[in-house]
């Protein structure tokens, strides 16, 4: 993936996101009587502009896809005609400029629905929620939870597929307690309590590494059927055709008991048994790091194994189709779960939970959206979601500077009857620049120890 592609996809991610964010400012504005001079997407130089002759409004777009304003009339911003000022942003009621403020967020929280929607529109076939693999000594081992058992609940909360699974056990993050699975093996229901500490502080592993169960994967034979010119593997004596036997003596049956092992183990010598034409040949390599979105270091030996026969037995899989009233039910209860999500983490990140080195900037996004657009439309398609989400939620937070802030100064005048004064204003504008600022440079410096 080059840098054009990963800057085009971002600008293809972003410039949406932030458009729809402003429109709904604009178009909010609008219908309730506010004059708009401005609607810019972007910041930086201004690479097109023009004015409609018939409102006025001058219309921009600028370099940077990473914001955008709408200007609005407003006394506090300048001279205002006497028969414009019924027209101005500051004479209308606290009402109407909650209902401007919030329609950037909530906007941004539709979209979002709607892409859900149309991602589960379509027929769906995937791995039911049945445990393909318990790993020893981890907590779903400790627990009994065993393979075969399918997965119905995660503290009481119904999951029907592994995504609802992932999203259930990552609102525990940071936390140290019992999770509670609930699963089903030949119409008995069961009940796990799976102990965790600091549950997810080790960013290295995913949710399931972290608890010790893993979905259904199909057996593939250890056997290398390509090698990358480039790759450790090719360049220690490995062949195609060669069966991997064992890792630092670690037998090795099965392909992912492979991968599990190099991942784990980049820069590192291993010692690798393989058997060519029956014979056993002792090999030295030393798989590569490759360092992914969050910093994270995995080892890769440059092989692949042939996996174009993969057979998944009919008790492990599911069909899924939604009527377009079910997907789009399923849609806003999705948005409401990633909302939860992302406020719980915002919470926990608050209290020390949760590192502040999970921050991410301009430049992982610009990488993942990249990723992301490789991966196929579906992808990227949810991967905005995401992103439609995390703004609307991050612009509606009690910060000055961001339309939660205003909108808490417009309840509190709501409240009171009378607005904040301006000095207390003034000072919560250098408050949240000095947060913004602090939150910014952090997650640019997250962004850049992760390259």
């Amino acid at each position: 993936m080059n840098v054009l592609f990963m800057i085009a996809a971002a600008a293809l991610l972003l410039g949406p996101l932030v458009a729809i964010h402003e429109f709904g400012h604009y178009y909010t504005a609008r219908k309730l009587g506010v004059k708009v001079l401005v609607y810019s997407i972007g910041f930086g130089p201004t690479l097109f502009k023009w004015t409609s002759k018939k409102t006025g409004i001058q219309y921009q777009l600028s370099a940077l896809p990473l914001g955008g304003y709408v200007k609005m009339l407003d006394e506090r911003e300048g001279n205002v005609k006497a028969e414009d000022l019924p027209y101005a942003f500051n004479r209308q009621s606290v009402w109407k400029r909650i209902a401007i403020v919030a329609a950037g967020p909530v906007i941004n929280l539709i979209l979002a629905v709607v892409l859900f929607w149309i991602l589960f529109l379509p027929k769906q076939e995937q791995l039911n929620t049945r445990v393909g693999k318990v790993m020893s000594d981890t907590p779903a081992a400790q627990s009994g939870l065993g393979v075969g058992d399918k997965i119905i609940a995660v503290d009481g909360q119904a999951v029907s597929t592994w995504d609802a699974v992932n999203f259930a056990l990552v609102r525990r993050v940071g936390e140290t307690g019992n999770i509670q699975i609930q699963a089903e093996n030949q119409g008995k229901i069961k009940i796990f309590d799976l102990p965790v500490q600091h549950f997810l502080n080790d960013q290295k592993k995913s949710v399931f590494d972290s608890l010790g169960f893993l979905p259904y994967r199909p057996k593939i034979e250890p056997i290398v059927q390509k090698l990358s010119d480039d790759g450790a593997a090719v360049r220690q004596g490995m062949q195609v055709g060669d069966r991997v036997v064992s890792i630092d003596g670690i037998a090795t049956p099965d392909w992912f008991d492979v991968v599990d092992i190099v991942k784990k183990s980049p820069e590192k010598m291993l010692d690798i048994t393989v058997l060519r034409k029956a014979q056993e040949i002792h090999l030295k390599v030393m798989p590569q790091g490759h360092r992914d979105d969050m910093g994270n270091v995995t080892g890769v030996l440059g092989v692949q194994s042939n996996s174009s026969k993969i057979v998944i037995p009919d008790d492990y899989k599911q069909t899924i189709q939604y009527s377009p009233i079910e997907a789009f039910s399923r849609a806003i209860h999705k948005t409401y779960d990633v909302s939860g999500m992302m406020l719980n983490s915002i919470v926990k990140m608050v209290r020390g939970l949760i590192g502040l080195d999970n921050l991410s900037g301009p430049i992982t996004i610009a990488k993942v959206a990249g990723q992301s657009a490789e991966m196929g439309w579906q992808t990227f398609i949810s991967f905005m979601a995401l992103m439609s989400v995390s703004l609307g939620i991050l612009n509606l937070l009690p910060i000055p500077m961001l339309d939660g802030g205003h909108l808490l100064y417009y309840f509190i005048e709501a409240i009171r009857g009378k607005p904040v004064s301006e000095q207390i204003q003034l000072f919560g504008l250098k408050v949240g620049m000095v947060l913004l600022g602090s939150m910014m440079i952090l997650a640019l410096f997250n962004d850049f120890m992760r390259l």
